[in-house]
């Protein structure tokens, strides 16, 4: 593999907004599971919008919409039951960023949107259920290509790598995420304390959030969550998907650093603009 870089601000692409129309920051899509699941795609949106993305909508089932409409103002929402509803959903081009996986399930409908999603050929982001639908399939990266972005905690790389993740112990995690990207074709997020961001291309990052850079805090419900929406938006708004993967890592990390103890997966998105400011030199208009 090629050498693993530690990530920094100064590696960050500009984030900063030109002053044109919402679509040309794109329009992110987060997939939500049923009634009673639908937090964690409401943490992704959140994220997503935050972060910067034009437009954000969360694509919901019938029986999740009254739920969901409760909780979302500047994010919309549109009923979405299936992998064929989402594939015609689909057909408005301006919807270039998905995300699928917080909340979604593991059931038959989920698999069908992750194959619609895939299918579509559009930038997205599998997290969590999605991961193990994936995981689930004979050949899981048989459909996958390379605006695709994984996002795997420990247990979830090892469903999904299984011979890289036993060798763990005795290779750099940088390289069994090099690995594993490679494999996919796509780009890999192997999250925890070290983050590890690597592109089938051979690019390698690492977050470093240990010793006095530690931000034990986010672990809590939903963080990861927030996490896959703020790629999505990054996506959306154009970034290729290692550099939107690994701005996120290290925003998502700085936001949770400046918040301090207490922290609940809510106030990422909102501590998000300070953090941006202080990439931006406290720029107005910058997001």
């Amino acid at each position: 593999m090629t050498g693993a870089r530690t990530l920094s601000a100064a590696d960050l692409q500009p984030l900063g907004k030109g002053g044109g129309h919402k679509y040309d920051e794109g329009h992110a899509v987060v997939v939500s599971g049923a009634m009673g699941r639908t937090g964690a795609a409401r943490l992704s949106a959140r994220g997503a919008l935050r972060i910067g993305a034009g437009l954000v909508t969360v694509a919901a089932p019938g029986s999740a919409m009254m739920e969901c409409a409760a909780q979302l103002t500047a994010i919309m929402l549109r009923r979405c039951e299936d992998g064929e509803a989402l594939a015609e959903m689909l057909g408005d081009g301006r919807l270039n960023a998905l995300c699928l996986g917080p909340g979604l399930g593991t059931d038959g409908r989920a698999g069908g949107l992750v194959d619609a999603a895939v299918a579509a050929r559009r930038s997205v982001v599998l997290d969590a259920d999605a991961l193990t639908v994936l995981a689930g399939c004979d050949d899981p990266f048989a459909m996958l290509h390379d605006a695709c972005v994984l996002t795997p905690h420990g247990g979830e790389f090892a469903r999904l790598f299984p011979d890289i993740a036993e060798r763990l112990d005795d290779m750099p995690k940088a390289d069994a995420t090099w690995e594993a990207a490679a494999r996919a074709g796509c780009t890999v997020v192997f999250k925890g304390p070290e983050t590890v961001i690597a592109g089938a291309d051979g690019r390698t990052w690492i977050n470093d959030a240990t010793g006095d850079r530690a931000v034990p805090w986010l672990a809590t419900a939903g963080t990861g969550d927030v996490l896959a929406g703020m790629v999505t938006g990054l996506l959306a708004r154009g970034l290729d998907p290692v550099d939107a993967a690994s701005a996120a890592v290290w925003l998502h990390a700085e936001a949770a650093r400046a918040f301090g103890p207490g922290l609940i997966a809510e106030d990422l998105p909102e501590m998000l603009p300070q953090v941006l400011r202080t990439l931006t030199g406290g720029a107005r208009g910058q997001s």
